[in-house]
């Protein structure tokens, strides 16, 4: 079945889809460095169907550029099916661009999830207006567009649970209307990837739609997995670090089992892309031990019990837990966000050792994309891009559960 990718990001969705046994088709992305991101991957799946993994690598360890692999193999048709521009007044454009990428070929389902700073908690409380004059409240209009030009059997939207509350609830009730006219029922669940397999708790509202050619009559709702493996699981065979310590390219030496049963890393490709943490100074390494001793005695930092010579921030009343250690016994995290590309400061490294916040990979890791997964950009880029991304596992339940039940 052949999808299209909308708000696209790094392409956690898209990553799940493919794994499902889904064709992209086509993205859309604004952001430049999550655009060349993708384009990467989808090259990187390009390459992997044409048995030519080891051109691949060869991009990995510098010896190749992506641009000699465009020229040189034939894939200018698979960078272009990434379109780097944003959606907005101009989405008559994007549609014909897509439409050429597409040609003749059907388009099944169409997913995505716009920015969602304008319905999450946070923003609201941030913002003076509660995000009612931000536009981005309005995406879901351009998004319906394209259901318009392409009519798929199915939609998947994705976005936070504050959608469902983001002025009063009427932008969801506007959006579920916009939908119906265009020929979709509509029904949401939120989920959680945790239940998933996924090593992070990450609530999600996953708003699916159907049309009568789907052979869909209610909400393809994936079934939760069993598992036992917890967050250390998942990080603890990567090579200890110290802050601003790490490699862009190590090379991994010790299968993981569990690991290569998620899909998270593959015995056909051995290295470790993005290994490396950012450098910390002093005050807040010692805020971080702080908080992992305290951790370690299963208590939390308080940023207004810091003693007085930790202390940078005048607000002492809000947002007390900005600095946070991952939970390394749990089954899941707590949420990966984009803040992560600003400072480690929230996803601290439970290894008291180490001392340090979690390096690009942990938190991909987190997010279930695999190993060799290559984010492009500087690196707060590849942080936000992580914390932006829908999990790779939780994306992967959601297709195969559709796919189940698709005519």
């Amino acid at each position: 079945m052949n999808v299209i990718d909308l708000f696209a990001g790094a392409g956690g969705l898209s990553e799940g889809f493919i794994q499902s046994g889904y064709t992209m088709i086509g993205h859309v992305e604004m952001d430049k460095h999550a655009a060349n991101t993708l384009r990467t991957r989808m090259i990187y799946h390009e390459l992997r169907k044409r048995n030519l993994l080891d051109v691949y690598r060869s991009y990995i360890m510098g010896d190749i550029t992506l641009d000699e692999i465009i020229k040189g193999y034939k894939m200018q048709n698979v960078a272009d099916s990434v379109i780097c521009e944003k959606i907005d007044d101009n989405y008559e454009d994007t549609i014909a661009k897509l439409k050429q990428i597409v040609g003749d070929r059907r388009i099944d389902l169409v997913v995505g999830g716009p920015p969602c700073q304008a319905y999450s908690y946070i923003g609201r409380a941030r913002d003076i207006n509660r995000m009612k004059k931000d536009d981005r409240n309005y995406l879901y209009k351009y998004y319906v567009e394209f259901l318009k030009a392409f009519q798929p059997k199915v939609l998947v939207f994705e976005n936070v649970p504050g959608l469902v509350s983001a002025g009063g609830g009427q932008y969801l009730k506007d959006m579920r209307k916009l939908m119906k006219r265009a020929g979709y029922e509509t029904d949401y669940k939120i989920l959680n990837a945790v239940d998933y397999g996924v090593p992070q708790n990450r609530r999600r509202v996953i708003l699916i739609g159907w049309n009568d050619k789907s052979g869909l009559s209610s909400y393809p709702l994936p079934s939760p997995i069993e598992r036992d493996y917890i967050v250390k699981d998942v990080l603890s065979d990567l090579p200890s670090l110290q802050a601003g310590g790490g490699h862009e390219l190590t090379e991994r030496k010790d299968r993981n089992l569990l690991l290569e049963e998620l899909g998270v890393t593959s015995k056909d490709f051995n290295l470790l892309i993005d290994h490396r943490t950012r450098p910390h100074n002093a005050r807040d390494l010692e805020i971080y031990r702080y908080a992992v001793e305290l951790r370690d005695k299963g208590d939390n930092l308080r940023y207004n019990n810091l003693p007085d010579n930790l202390k940078t921030h005048k607000n002492q009343s809000s947002f007390l837990d900005r600095f946070k250690v991952v939970d390394e016994k749990a089954s899941g995290s707590h949420t990966i966000v984009a803040h992560i590309g600003r400072d480690g400061h929230y996803y601290i490294h439970p290894d008291q050792k180490q001392n340090r916040s979690l390096s690009i990979r942990e938190a991909a890791r987190l997010q279930t994309f695999p190993d060799d997964y290559k984010f492009e950009g500087p690196r707060n880029s590849r942080y936000k891009q992580i914390g932006n991304a829908v999990p790779v596992l939780l994306a992967r339940a959601i297709a195969t559960e559709i796919k189940a039940n698709i005519r």
